[in-house]
């Protein structure tokens, strides 16, 4: 439908050290989810914390690994969970959407982590993947499981600040990464089994309407993570295909960010001076790409590789 965009390479900021990895060992997780391919680790969930310092998740080994602006990798926390999506709160800790136990919440100044929500009534989840944080303290999340077009069962709910659970989504073949927009009046989710990114409007009365799919994507296995600017310029990474695409708020390309190492792209999260550096998770290889974008007079422009 659209011409091909202008196309960049990201550049390695970071590599998760052999000494941190957990070579070749088999996880439960790996089998199920990658066919049992060797996993040292395995990066999602990237968030900064107010001190700069970007954190990932390792999901098979239940591990939150902290980067410095340097790039200096080390592991802030461990215990028995599959943790994937990763935001931080206003007074410091972090929530997480943990596939195998439902929302935790990790304290970074003691590496400990522990329930948050782990079931609606008595029934469990059936595998939490990503989240999103509203101004309001309103919590968006992703219930994906192994849910796919043969079995679309997945949901998204929210938990608002008074603490109370909402299912806004049913019937979602694969729903993975989500962001607000700007104006908080609208939710971009990730449905990676249907290779889409749909737009979700909210309703005043707390509800949802006229859901529809914003852009339509091919090849590869889907979108999963992505990463919203001050302009609703939206980042979705696509797995499978090696890089980021980001659109602007009409769902028009504006750029590829192409990987430099594997075609596991992951996840993102904006960073670095006025929020220009796009940070990128490359799961298969354990590596953090970052792609510097030119954004004066908040136009996006970039060199074509």
């Amino acid at each position: 439908m659209y011409a091909a965009p202008p196309s960049v390479t990201a550049e390695v900021f970071a590599v998760i050290p052999e000494a941190i990895g957990y070579g070749n060992r088999r996880s439960a997780w790996a089998d199920a989810q990658i066919n049992g391919a060797p996993t040292p680790t395995y990066l999602e969930g990237p968030c900064f914390d107010a001190r700069g310092n970007l954190w990932v998740t390792d999901i098979p080994w239940g591990r939150l690994l902290k980067i410095t602006p340097e790039g200096d990798v080390s592991v802030g926390a461990e215990y028995d969970g599959q943790p994937n999506g990763l935001k931080f709160l206003a007074d410091g800790r972090g929530l997480i959407a943990d596939f195998k136990n439902g929302l935790m919440v990790f304290d970074p100044a003691t590496g400990t982590v522990e329930p948050y929500l782990v079931r609606r009534l008595l029934e469990p989840f059936r595998g939490l993947n990503d989240l999103t944080v509203a101004s309001n303290g309103d919590l968006y999340f992703t219930d994906q499981g192994m849910s796919g077009l043969h079995d679309p069962y997945g949901k998204v709910y929210r938990l608002t600040a008074a603490g109370k659970l909402e299912l806004l989504l049913d019937r979602i073949p694969s729903p993975n990464g989500l962001v607000l927009n700007k104006a908080e009046n609208a939710l971009m989710l990730a449905v990676t089994r249907a290779n889409a990114v749909w737009r979700v409007p909210l309703t005043a009365d707390g509800g949802v309407t006229k859901v529809g799919t914003f852009i339509q994507m091919s090849g590869g296995n889907g979108p999963d993570g992505m990463a919203m600017d001050e302009d609703d310029n939206i980042a979705v990474c696509h797995v499978g295909m090696g890089c980021t695409w980001v659109f602007d708020k009409l769902g028009e390309p504006l750029l590829r960010i192409r990987s430099p190492r594997g075609l596991k792209i992951t996840n993102c999260a904006y960073g670095g001076p006025d929020r220009r550096t796009l940070f990128i998770t490359e799961s298969g290889t354990g590596t953090i790409l970052r792609a510097e974008l030119d954004v004066p007079g908040r136009v996006l422009h970039a060199r074509a590789d």
